[in-house]
């Protein structure tokens, strides 16, 4: 198993901007009719979907010269073939992969002119969203620009421009406000080079492993890539202008709903000091030093090079830390100064990310936007890497400084794991796994040890990840061979994990459901499609208690804040980050004054405490719940006074 931090696309992970805009494939082709007769087997999980390759001979980015286009329109028609035959074949039950299937016959339909298919199918792939937000937002650049091209417009882009204003204007700005600030954006930031520079350094590498055969989810990136390059990119400016105009004209402040529920504690609160953990890629001790907010393993001299204690780690004094490849540090903060990039400037190109993504006018978003403009696509692979460094750098100082915001009694133990910001993923080995296993487990060991109640986890993967890395590395002879073998190296992880988490039912283990707006039971992600009596799977909630557009389904516990929060990075500048990375330690924060109040608490009192004071609000289909910390410290008290 191979952890990743859980990082909003389009924050932190500049190749998730890439995606989204590469893939404004709005249209369905309808499955071929099934007769009744005929029962189709039952799809409740990704792996079981069947694999399909397939084979091209020139460079990927080689594609988008028009000399190849017949290259190009024949991958695409063998991908819609596929799908075309899954859907008839399946009864596939998630909306999130019938939205991607359609999705890709979508880009088919505008490959191929048939842009009164591509309309009629955006209304089927909205019926299934379940994101307010999310369905009116969808798809509207592809139909704005599928409109002007059935008026035959003299000017296409002028019409498309027209028609996105028109349509935005009759949308509900409260509510869709934070997807057309992301919508903006991505208009400043997209340029053909960094697209195809992105292919060209994520794709490329994979497909000479491989000579040239793909898997379907390269396929479709390949496919989907035509829209950004012949449609979107062309017409970013009209549409920057459109966005710019509807955001200046509608000024609407959101109601934090959040801080009416905030609890501190103080130093003159009866309280007790708590261990709570933050596993993570590393943190910042230093700036919980002062506040004495740190664990601190008193049988270990500090900075001495021995291993005092004999518990296996050297200097643990505040944590314990792991290299990428799981091997034992004494560096609780990934060091990244042996990179090439200066610390600062990264810094600031993170921020001016995330203040794009925003809409927010500043000195930094205007630095980078000068930057992008200039990037060459030779120079896209060592920008995009050093952004994701950045990021994974800074996201446990990040998930550590909300964990412990207004709690002096919260005593902080850490576990740095390290993660990959590399475009080409880590080639998966069963030797590789077992280490990767076996950390898990010596940490888990670790916290049980140090007596830690509970532990904020902002990070993730999935079993389709490690047979895509398996695909990168051209491992295994077949799709079928392929896809046995990421079961095979799932599964030992999985399990073994699972028993450890099971095996420490003292600790609540809280963990962020992700951002990939997916069901995580159906794609088999870890930690977060986990369903025991010690976890709780977080979801992400903007600062009015409104579902973001990113944040994952299928098992969610309890939401938080987890748009646009700020915290401290490392060296102590505090940035706003996005993501199910920050609603997640906002629960820990909770869990943690909880137990300073009560010391006594049971794991299962805890949870249900957290459970119990959440506010239930409906939303479309379902119910969800709006963590609520003043709630949950009054139900404590109140049972106190009961006893």
């Amino acid at each position: 198993m191979s952890p990743a931090p859980l990082l909003l696309r389009g924050l932190l992970l500049l190749a998730g901007l890439l995606l989204v805009a590469c893939s404004e494939r709005e249209a369905t082709v309808e499955p071929a009719p099934v007769a009744s007769v005929v029962e189709r087997p039952v799809i409740t999980r990704k792996d079981d979907l069947p694999r399909h390759s397939y084979q091209i001979e020139i460079p990927a980015v080689a594609l988008y010269e028009s000399a190849n286009r017949e290259t190009l329109m024949a991958l695409a028609e063998q991908m819609r073939k596929d799908v075309e035959q899954d859907l008839a074949s399946f009864d596939i039950e998630d909306s999130s992969t019938l939205q991607d299937f359609y999705a890709d016959l979508g880009s088919v339909a505008l490959m191929q002119g048939r842009w009164q298919d591509y309309l009629d199918y955006v209304d089927k792939r909205r019926a299934l969203e379940t994101k307010t937000a999310n369905k009116l937002t969808m798809g509207l650049e592809g139909e704005a620009i599928a409109r002007a091209q059935l008026a035959e417009a003299e000017d296409l882009q002028s019409y498309a421009a027209e028609y996105l204003a028109q349509r935005l204007a009759e949308l509900p700005y409260k509510v869709v406000q934070d997807n057309l600030k992301r919508a903006k954006g991505r208009t400043e930031i997209l340029s053909r080079a960094l697209v195809l520079g992105s292919i060209e350094s994520g794709v490329q590498p994979v497909l000479d492993n491989t000579g040239g055969e793909m898997s379907y989810d390269i396929a479709s990136r390949l496919v989907g890539t035509t829209f950004a390059l012949d449609y979107y990119i062309p017409a970013a400016a009209s549409f920057n202008a459109v966005y710019s105009s509807i955001i200046a004209a509608n000024q609407v402040e959101k109601v934090d709903i959040w801080e009416a529920r905030k609890v501190v504690l103080d130093a003159a609160t009866e309280a007790s000091p708590a261990v709570i953990a933050v596993w993570d890629s590393g943190v910042d001790v230093a700036l919980f030093e002062e506040p004495s907010q740190l664990w601190s393993n008193n049988d270990e001299v500090p900075d001495n090079g021995i291993d005092d204690d004999n518990n296996g780690f050297v200097d643990d004094v505040h944590g314990i830390a792991y290299t990428l490849h799981s091997d034992k540090s004494e560096s609780l903060l990934f060091p990244i100064g042996e990179f090439p990039r200066d610390e600062q400037v990264l810094q600031r190109q993170i921020k001016g990310l995330g203040d794009i993504t925003s809409a927010v006018d500043s000195e930094e978003a205007s630095e980078l936007r000068g930057e992008l403009a200039a990037l060459q696509q030779d120079e896209v692979k060592a920008f995009i890497e050093s952004i994701n460094l950045y990021g994974g750098y800074a996201h446990g100082t990040h998930v550590a400084g909300i964990s412990l915001e207004g709690n002096p009694y919260a005593r902080l133990l850490v576990v740095r794991m390290t993660f990959p910001h590399e475009m080409m993923p880590e080639k998966p080995t069963m030797e590789q796994t077992l280490k990767d296993t076996a950390a898990l487990v010596e940490t888990i060991e670790y916290f049980k040890a140090a007596a830690v109640r509970a532990v904020n986890m902002s990070w993730g993967g999935s079993l389709r990840g490690i047979e895509s890395a398996l695909e990168a590395h051209n491992v295994g002879v077949t799709p079928e061979e392929r896809k046995a073998l990421a079961r095979e190296l799932y599964n030992v992880g999985d399990k073994a994990f699972r028993q450890a988490m099971q095996d420490a039912p003292d600790i609540l283990f809280i963990t962020s459901a992700g951002n990939s707006d997916n069901d995580v039971t159906f794609d088999e992600f870890y930690p977060s499609s986990y369903d025991y009596p010690n976890i709780l799977s977080v979801g992400a909630v903007d600062i009015e208690g409104n579902e973001t557009s990113f944040t994952s389904l299928g098992k969610v516990d309890v939401y938080a804040n987890g748009f646009e929060v700020e915290s401290f990075v490392p060296g102590g500048n505090r940035i706003k980050f996005n993501g199910t990375s920050m609603a997640s330690p906002q629960i820990l924060n909770l869990a943690g004054k909880l137990l300073a109040l009560d010391p006594q608490l049971t794991t299962a009192q805890l949870r249900q405490l957290i459970i119990d004071g959440a506010d239930t609000r409906q939303i479309e289909s379902r119910e969800i719940r709006l963590m609520n910390p003043q709630r949950s410290v009054e139900l404590l008290m109140e049972g106190r006074g009961a006893e």
